[in-house]
């Protein structure tokens, strides 16, 4: 390997230029979207890349601080999520740059978050498995549902599971269900009044509204997220966010009022995005997890019934503080569950 270096920021043309050649990169390693988190509230992003001596990128890591109780309880909720997991160089010298990067990043990372975690969009573990437990991640199995989008959206109907498709013509015939596209800021409180229904039922934090504001400032001029709402009459009764970047759809958020649920608002929902995506030539929906193996998840149920392939590519956890994570194993789960 050639001499690599780390660095805290990369010029935005050489950032662009090595997610844009990369087959791997994702939304999430997007500047894009690295300035939608700098702008939430509890939201802190940072960068660290590992670079030849030109100066260009041969490994990317994007951790994002997220902080969900300030004060006294700031050290006891705050970790780190790499939502598009690392991205390197497809060749040797970008694998021997993961390591570094990875061995740098888990020495000198500030901040404070108890753990940071990988979320891998794609199987990087015949590549890197030995590089991340060298570095002291540890790999848990996740779930998630890819759908193909590279064919006719009858051909992608047909796939859904049978009682499915009958309730969503079942509700389409009955035209009580209204699919909108956001296409003002000011609707957009209209969504979160959903998704916040829905996270307080899952006893699941929701972030800051700002998220969804930041999203829609930077990325809906650039195509790059799409807001829907459904609504029953002038009532608006469920909610989906898409993330769009090169070829795939990635679902971001969802929601919906369950005292609607008889019109299958989500169902309905997750159609007509399918379609939508299909026609404007997206080839790939990422259906944005499913949780664990063997673990009752309602999500993933939902999720199932679309007719996606399940795949398993897992995520990587790295414990910076392990004696204050042991002894406040409970202080995040006691904030998911009353705050």
């Amino acid at each position: 390997m050639s001499e690599a270096n780390i660095v805290r920021s990369l010029p935005e043309t050489e950032w662009r230029r090595f997610i844009e050649h990369n087959p791997h990169s994702n939304i999430f390693h997007s500047p894009e979207m690295f300035e939608v988190f700098a702008n939430t509230k509890g939201y802190r992003p940072t960068l660290w890349a590992a670079v030849n001596e030109s100066g260009q990128a041969l490994a990317l890591l994007l951790p994002v601080q997220i902080t969900l109780r300030e004060g006294l309880m700031h050290n006891l909720t705050t970790r780190a999520i790499v939502f598009g997991s690392v991205l390197w160089e497809q060749d040797t010298n970008g694998e021997s740059a993961v390591a570094l990067l990875l061995k740098t990043y888990s020495e000198e990372t500030d901040g404070g978050p108890l753990f940071t975690e990988m979320r891998n969009l794609w199987d990087i573990n015949a590549i890197l498995s030995s590089t991340f437990r060298e570095q002291g991640f540890i790999y848990e199995e996740h779930l998630n549902y890819l759908i193909d989008l590279d064919r006719s959206f009858d051909d992608i109907f047909s796939a859904f599971n049978s009682g499915t498709r009958k309730k969503i013509r079942r509700g389409l015939s009955r035209g009580d269900v209204i699919i909108e596209e956001v296409k003002d800021v000011e609707q957009l409180a209209v969504c979160y009044e959903l998704l916040a229904k829905t996270y307080k039922n899952a006893h699941v934090p929701l972030a800051d509204q700002s998220l969804f504001e930041s999203a829609f400032n930077v990325l809906y001029p650039k195509g790059m997220v799409r807001f829907t709402l459904a609504r029953v009459r002038d009532a608006f009764v469920a909610t989906s966010v898409e993330l769009l970047y090169k070829d795939v759809a990635y679902g971001w958020y969802g929601g919906s009022d369950r005292a609607y649920s008889t019109y299958v608002p989500n169902e309905i929902v997750i159609s007509n995005i399918l379609q939508w995506a299909a026609e404007k030539g997206y080839r790939v929906y990422d259906f944005g997890g499913a949780g664990k193996p063997n673990q009752e998840y309602g999500v993933r149920d939902f999720k199932a019934k679309f007719g996606g392939t399940l795949v398993c590519f897992g995520r990587y956890t790295y414990v910076h503080a392990p004696f204050l994570l042991r002894i406040s194993s409970l202080g995040y789960e006691i904030v998911r569950k009353f705050f």
